[in-house]
């Protein structure tokens, strides 16, 4: 977008965050900055895999907790 189109726009655009590039793996990553920062802050680039992991950790804890519900 040009500078022009960013002036005219009805609802304006957020500063991005703070956003570092971390050169080790993911798992690295997420344990060097903490999986809920980089989730839901995105502290590095791998805030949609910090997403989806917290995800399958969350639907994980609810199937459980609707299994043990049924079995009583």
């Amino acid at each position: 977008m040009s500078v022009a189109n960013q002036s005219n726009e009805r609802i304006k655009r957020r500063e991005l965050p703070e956003f570092e590039e971390s050169e080790s793996s993911i798992i690295e990553s997420l344990l060097d900055d903490g999986i809920i920062s980089v989730a839901l802050d995105d502290t590095n680039q791998y805030g949609p895999h910090a997403m989806i992991i917290m995800l399958f950790g969350v639907a994980s804890l609810t199937a459980v907790s609707l299994l043990l519900i049924s079995l009583i």
